[in-house]
């Protein structure tokens, strides 16, 4: 075990059905596979970081998450390649996934930077970023 790798990542989430059909696809194809699923959750384990996603309880879905208040902003993959950057963005445009900054795309973070940028279900910003 790597002292300091991240063990987890919980996310509650507004609809459990259209997260798991958003995330499954996407974590699936960047080498994740199902870890644990039970009636409110569900989640994807790659080596040994698992990501979890859970429905959140109707008396705490009043205030819709948004990445610019206080808490998570965006979660960042790594890519294999600009073409796997390439391939991972047609599959998105295919699935009708919004591509944040398109104007910029594939260059948003800058000149050094190759990625895709889009939002899942809940709007959590998601990155895929190639090696440099």
């Amino acid at each position: 075990m790597t002292k300091g790798l991240l063990h987890h990542i919980e996310l509650y989430v507004l609809d459990l059905d259209r997260t798991v059909n958003f995330w499954g696809w996407l974590l699936e194809e960047l080498g994740y596979t199902l870890f644990q699923k039970w009636g409110s959750g569900q989640s994807w384990k790659l080596n040994d970081t698992y990501i979890v996603f859970v429905q959140v309880e109707e008396n705490f879905s009043d205030i819709p998450y948004h990445r610019c208040r206080v808490g998570l902003n965006h979660l960042a993959f790594h890519a294999i390649s600009r073409q796997h950057v390439d391939e991972m963005t047609d599959k998105l445009k295919e699935k009708g996934i919004n591509i944040l900054y398109q104007k910029k795309h594939p260059f948003a973070g800058g000149d050094n930077h190759y990625v895709v940028y889009f939002e899942d279900p809940d709007r959590i910003k998601v990155e895929l970023v190639a090696p440099k």
